[in-house]
């Protein structure tokens, strides 16, 4: 029985649709480094997946460089010196993504300006014109 990691109260990915692939770390950090493969490459095959067919859409449709032309999400996670917190700080990364581009929103109800703004706002443009006739030359 493969475990379940729970995106929201309504979608969940099996864990056996995740493939995580142990890899040296880059960067400084001595022998220790060059001989302990502590980094996670994450590959999440988008198209494979069981998530529903209009939050797949969403997946593959949005612009992030990490998402391949295959549809395949990969994630690489070295933060940490160990293998686990690498893996969990992968997986956590991937449930955010998946969280982010699902979002549902809001839709957006257009507003409009109040009588008394349109009113002080008529204010002002007079008071602007007065002030601006009273700069110029007198005319006789």
């Amino acid at each position: 029985m493969s475990n379940i990691i729970e995106i929201s109260s309504t979608l969940a990915v099996a864990e056996s649709e995740i493939e995580l692939q142990a890899i040296r770390a880059q960067g400084s950090g001595g022998q220790n480094v060059n001989k302990v493969s502590s980094a996670i490459h994450l590959r999440f095959d988008i198209h494979n997946s069981s998530l529903p067919d209009p939050i797949k859409h969403k997946l593959l449709n949005c612009n992030d460089s990490r998402v391949n032309s295959d549809g395949v999400m990969i994630i690489k996670a070295q933060q940490f010196r160990t293998q686990e917190q690498n893996r969990e700080d992968a997986i956590a990364r991937l449930v955010e993504w998946i969280k982010e581009n699902t979002k549902v929103q809001k839709k957006r109800r257009p507003t409009r300006v109040s009588r008394a703004v349109k009113a002080r706002r008529k204010d002002a443009k007079q008071t602007n014109s007065q002030r601006k006739q009273q700069r110029q030359k007198v005319r006789w």
